[in-house]
């Protein structure tokens, strides 16, 4: 998938309950750059089916551009509901990507892919010891337009009790940027903060991401939104810089060249143009 995508260089992505709709409006609106209508772990095995209508009956509304910036998270591949879900799915024309909960293997995403058509873009989510375990064969798999970590199920499926820092799972962070990269894919999406409180925790754990090489974070609340986009988007500072070592470089006409004193060569011009990018 092309990095032109709108999903590919979105950095704030908002769960909303697929069961309800009164929230719907309220994430479109609350300038996450992505929403995420959720059937899996936020809607109750009694109320998947009405969130199903829910989503169903508010889509005619909502015009082309609101609707690719919409992912719907399925529910998990090894569920009766996920059968459901593929059959209902291909309704939701102009859908922007389905965000496929546990994936584990190629062939889960081939699954999906033939229930909703070549054209629909796919995000893995990983949060199993199995897709860990085959990480790069999902990310290469057709259609995946980004990796998404699901930290907490991946936590509980390896039976890890990580600190707050989460420091156990540096090495989890850094192969999935690795998996990325290696197959061309945009900085991957890390998962959520769990309090919508303490917005300088989420602050924290947002510039943990940006440092391991994630450009975007799952969100559960539209609390999070600014710290997490504050933490993601390059500040005036770092552009400024940017600018100037571009220009100094325009200047220099070539070869090794300073600016504040530092050398600036080949690596130093990839990141100024890179933060240049995330803009």
């Amino acid at each position: 998938m092309s990095e032109l995508h709108p999903l590919a260089r979105a950095c704030t992505f908002l769960f909303a309950p697929g069961h309800k709709p009164e929230r719907f409006e309220k994430a479109l609106n609350s300038g996450a750059d992505a929403v995420i209508l959720d059937l899996e772990d936020a809607v109750p095995l009694a109320d998947k089916a009405v969130a199903r209508e829910a989503i169903a009956h508010a889509w005619h509304g909502w015009s082309a551009a609101q609707r690719a910036r919409i992912l719907v998270r399925i529910n998990a591949l090894t569920t009766d509901d996920a059968v459901a879900d593929l059959n209902w799915l291909p309704a939701l024309a102009g859908l922007g990507a389905v965000m496929v909960p546990k994936a584990q293997s190629a062939g889960d995403l081939a699954r999906v892919s033939q229930a909703v058509g070549a054209q629909v873009p796919l995000v893995p989510l990983i949060e199993t010891a199995q897709g860990l375990f085959a990480l790069h064969e999902v990310a290469q798999a057709p259609q995946v337009v980004r990796l998404a970590l699901g930290h907490l199920d991946l936590q509980a499926d390896l039976g890890m009790v990580c600190g707050a820092d989460e420091a156990e799972l540096g090495s989890v962070r850094l192969n999935l940027v690795m998996a990325s990269r290696l197959a061309n894919l945009p900085p991957p999406i890390d998962g959520v903060s769990t309090s919508t409180q303490d917005l300088g925790l989420v602050l924290n754990d947002a510039a943990r991401s940006r440092r391991f090489g994630f450009f975007a974070k799952l969100c559960i609340h539209p609390a999070q939104l600014v710290p997490v986009r504050e933490a993601f988007i390059p500040s005036a500072a770092q552009q400024d810089w940017a600018h100037r070592v571009l220009a100094a470089e325009a200047a220099a006409g070539g070869g090794a060249f300073t600016v504040d004193g530092k050398m600036v060569d080949p690596p130093v011009l990839k990141l100024a143009r890179q933060i240049l990018s995330q803009v």
